[in-house]
């Protein structure tokens, strides 16, 4: 195992099978917190490989809690963040929204590392409470089209590493093995990276165990469909481009999709926007990002009209009923 760590430090490549010894490592206390901080930092200065990448998921996901959920038809909607962008939580907004108009969505989350606000620090603002109890996560499927995986509850890995993570305050590879990781390995994906190297690894990655995903990779940066510019869009069907003129709208300019500077500026731009009073960049970027879920499993209809429908949807202000209800739930409960 020291020969591994002393391999990572000299900036070599590791085999898949010496990825996944250092996360069963981690899992079984054989390292010092100021090895794991050295790991983390040793693997922040390069790339990972796709070897690496499937080492680790297999051993995050060998040392996973599962629960007992049928994702047979669901999808999950977890990017790597690390993009620095300081976006509303586009993917959690989405999530809702397709909730409500009737898809199984099982979404995998966490606090935020290296940004102000994850999906796990806006839920819980808004009064969500996180389990990994069976029972409870299929009842808020069954209700709600929706439940939420809060990674430290299931990971006990990223649960050990999370403080010293917070401490270093930057994107480290955990970012990165998130949206690979959901306990209950969905049937379908969207998902975006920070950039478009690793976008092409998760193409690989991700392809042999879903039905349909779509990898998303912004040109600018972005780890989602921002409007900004052009998207770079992975599936196991084509790879395509995305942009404003894909579904005849105007390009946004960033600072249309900033997402504040709190928790409850996150969270109240999110429920703004379920309520159909987000702004007209707002509510294209979730709309379109809910086309492209929609068409990850759905692949026969169109991205035009299916966008069209999701803003609809999202303008009626149809979407809030749906999360008030789920939102209540977890205050009763």
């Amino acid at each position: 195992m020291q020969a591994t760590l002393t391999q990572l430090i000299q900036h070599r490549s590791l085999t898949k099978s010496q990825a996944k010894e250092i996360i069963l490592g981690i899992g079984n206390d054989e390292f010092s917190d100021h090895e794991i901080v050295g790991l983390m930092v040793s693997l922040q200065t390069r790339s990972l490989t796709l070897d690496e990448i499937q080492g680790f998921r297999e051993a995050l996901l060998e040392l996973a809690i599962t629960p007992a959920i049928d994702a047979s038809n669901a999808i999950d909607l977890c990017g790597t963040g690390g993009d620095g962008k300081n976006t509303f939580n586009i993917s959690t907004t989405t999530s809702f929204v397709l909730a409500s108009m009737g898809h199984q969505v099982v979404k995998h989350g966490n606090y935020g590392v290296s940004s102000m606000c994850g999906s796990s620090n806006v839920l819980e603002q808004l009064g969500v409470k996180f389990s990994n109890d069976s029972d409870d996560l299929n009842r808020q499927k069954e209700q709600f089209n929706l439940c939420f995986l809060h990674a430290p509850l299931f990971h006990p890995v990223m649960k050990k590493v999370a403080p010293l993570r917070k401490s270093l305050g930057i994107p480290t590879f955990f970012n990165i093995m998130g949206p690979l990781v959901n306990p209950v390995q969905p049937a379908y994906q969207l998902t975006g990276t920070f950039s478009l190297e690793l976008a092409r690894i998760y193409h690989h990655v991700i392809s042999p165990h879903r039905k349909n995903y779509s990898v998303l990779h912004s040109m600018d940066g972005y780890d989602e469909i921002s409007l900004t510019g052009d998207t770079r869009v992975f599936s196991k069907l084509n790879d395509t481009i995305l942009n404003a003129n894909t579904v005849k709208i105007e390009q946004i300019n960033s600072r249309e999709i900033h997402g504040g500077n709190s928790t409850e500026d996150a969270g109240e731009i999110l429920t703004n926007i379920l309520k159909g009073k987000g702004s007209v960049a707002q509510n294209h970027v979730v709309a379109l990002n809910t086309a492209q879920g929609i068409i990850t499993s759905t692949p026969e209809v169109d991205i035009q009209d299916t966008f069209q429908i999701a803003l609809a949807h999202i303008e009626s202000g149809k979407a809030y009923n749906h999360f008030e209800s789920f939102i209540n739930y977890h205050k009763t409960n």
